[in-house]
């Protein structure tokens, strides 16, 4: 298989899908497409077979690569992509019936991730993802099988024997890079353990923005944080974790983090390989749940969602559901309650700061006290985990106001005014 063809831009391309009624298939190929063009593919067409039962060699029936096969041979297609996950048999069978190269839907995503990935943590993620997926298709992605190392008639040949065969050789040296891989991740996730750690310690609340991808969660970050986080109208636009500071409403820091999307069906080897950059949302205070109010299959990416963080052990975290893009939803109607807000416009961002504050109240207290000069140690916990909006100096000590997280109340419970 050549590899190359995938990260090329301007490729003609087939898309082909397979319809089980399992799923509607028409979303599901509008987003293979998106997928696509999002890798700078050109989808020149697509075909769907409805069947009750894949065909165990090449997915799709006779008839239907014949016409997969005239297509690629008339729009000068050169590689074709599968919605869902391909064997390695069944890609080799596919491509030489075709003609061009064949990937399947997951090798696309990764292919996306690979070229996206900014962070060392994220690259080394999307490069193991890679290989385990590779590692039982190398004998149908075109590699050769020729021996390497074979002996001859005599001499130091003939002791070496046969030798191992290419796809051997490539297994093992593939087998050593994941486990060279996960070493260094493993080394990287302790980091980010200690990074987390030091958060809660110093009490600072986290909020994570989770959802389906392109629904605009970059958007909000950078709307309500005044941040620069990469904003695109494409899939998977942001795969490393954004982490910024944030002061709600009431005077109360939090750490506000933009998280990789999510797609439907999403490959578990892939939630796998990014479970340590998905789990900022398993260990945040708050889970914000982004989806598209404009797209009519929102419920449905709520749905994915929730999966994926069901995956994630994340039930317990308290979660609120916000329809963003809502100024191009139109005369959409929802249910009362219901969070809708605007990045573009900035409608409902003082709704959502004020929910937030509502979720996390549990955890922090708005207090009014007046420290003696020798307890003014004591106000250092309330800078360092809690807020200070207010602080003079009187004769009797030092004034404050501002928020004090639930745990240390016990220790101003003396000086706070009634």
């Amino acid at each position: 298989m050549n590899e190359n063809i995938i990260s090329k831009e301007q490729v003609n391309t087939l898309l082909l899908g397979l319809d089980l009624g399992l799923f509607d298939p028409e979303r599901s190929m509008d987003e293979l497409e998106a997928l696509c063009e999002a890798n700078g593919l050109c989808p020149q067409a697509r075909i769907v077979q409805r069947r009750a039962a894949p065909e165990a060699g090449t997915v799709l029936g006779e008839g239907k690569l014949a016409e997969a096969r005239l297509y690629c041979q008339n729009l000068d297609v050169e590689l074709a992509v599968f919605d869902g996950e391909l064997s390695g048999s069944q890609i080799r069978n596919i491509s030489d019936y075709l003609g061009v190269e064949v990937i399947d839907r997951t090798m696309l995503i990764l292919e996306i991730f690979r070229s996206r990935a900014v962070t060392s943590e994220g690259k080394l993620q999307t490069e193991l993802a890679l290989l385990r997926y590779r590692l039982p298709r190398l004998s149908g992605m075109g590699l050769s099988l020729s021996r390497q190392g074979g002996g001859g008639g005599g001499g130091a040949g003939a002791r070496r024997g046969a030798g191992e065969s290419q796809l051997e050789y490539d297994r093992r040296h593939v087998r050593r890079r994941i486990d060279l891989l996960a070493e260094k991740l493993a080394e990287l996730e302790k980091r980010r353990g200690e990074t987390r750690r030091a958060r809660q310690k110093a009490g600072t609340p986290v909020i994570s923005l989770v959802g389906y991808t392109n629904v605009g969660k970059s958007s909000l970050l950078n709307a309500l944080c005044g941040a620069d986080a990469m904003e695109a109208d494409m899939l998977f636009a942001t795969l490393d974790p954004t982490a910024r500071k944030l002061i709600l409403p009431s005077g109360l820091p939090v750490i506000l983090v933009d998280t990789v999307g999510f797609v439907s069906r999403l490959p578990h080897k892939l939630v796998e390989a990014f479970k340590s950059t998905l789990e900022e949302a398993a260990f945040s205070d708050v889970i914000v749940k982004v989806a598209d109010a404009a797209d009519d299959e929102r419920e449905n990416q709520l749905e994915v969602t929730d999966q994926v963080l069901s995956e994630l052990d994340c039930g317990d975290i308290p979660q609120l559901t916000v329809y963003n893009k809502c100024d191009q939803a139109g005369a959409v109607s929802f249910q009362p309650g219901v969070l809708l807000t605007s990045a573009k416009t900035g409608r409902g961002l003082p709704e959502l700061l004020a929910a937030l504050d509502k979720a996390l109240e549990n955890r922090m207290r708005p207090v009014k006290m007046l420290l003696p000069y020798d307890k003014l140690s004591l106000a250092e916990p309330m800078r360092r985990r809690g807020s200070v909006s207010v602080e003079e100096y009187r004769q009797e000590g030092v004034y404050f106001e501002g928020i004090v997280k639930n745990d240390d109340l016990h220790l101003y419970l003396p000086y706070m005014e009634p």
